[in-house]
């Protein structure tokens, strides 16, 4: 079984991973001031302790010409990476892009903690991130609209 095949069936047959996919990728796009205000937030702060303190490296990324063909190495990104561990006995990991070892930090703490309480945090931060991120994408998308020129190729003779 190739790796895409072994993907998509993970992805399509546990909701449960696929929900904290989502939750993850919005973690880990969230920006850092999100995080920290709604860490502070909480009434009460899990005991943790680092299985992996942050720790910087690279990643190397991946593309494919016009999104659908052959996959080729594009180059590399700067990758921050945490994983901890609950009192209660979840590992909570953080992936993010950059150098943010905070970032990474609560990341991480966040996914614990979702996996603990999913149901009141995917409510009161996840939804709300994940509007934030939409609507920032939408902005680029604009302002990278609006920047867009169209060329006419003439026929030149008949």
């Amino acid at each position: 079984m190739t790796r895409a095949n072994v993907d998509s069936e993970i992805r399509g047959t546990d909701p449960v991973i696929a929900e904290r996919q989502h939750w993850m990728s919005v973690l880990a796009r969230a920006e850092l001031d999100d995080l920290e205000s709604y860490w502070q937030s909480l009434p009460q702060h899990p005991d943790w302790r680092c299985l992996r303190k942050p720790e910087i490296g690279l990643a190397m990324v991946r593309g494919r010409t016009g999104g659908t063909g052959a996959a080729f190495n594009l180059g590399e990104v700067t990758l921050t990476r945490c994983v901890v561990e609950l009192d209660a006995g979840v590992q909570g990991f953080g992936y993010v892009r950059g150098r943010s070892k905070r970032h990474a930090e609560l990341a991480a703490l966040l996914d614990g903690v979702l996996q603990l309480d999913g149901d009141h945090h995917r409510a009161a931060l996840i939804e709300p991130l994940h509007k934030r991120w939409l609507s920032r994408r939408e902005q680029t998308s604009r302002k990278a609209a609006a920047t867009k020129v169209n060329f006419m190729t003439m026929v030149r003779g008949s």
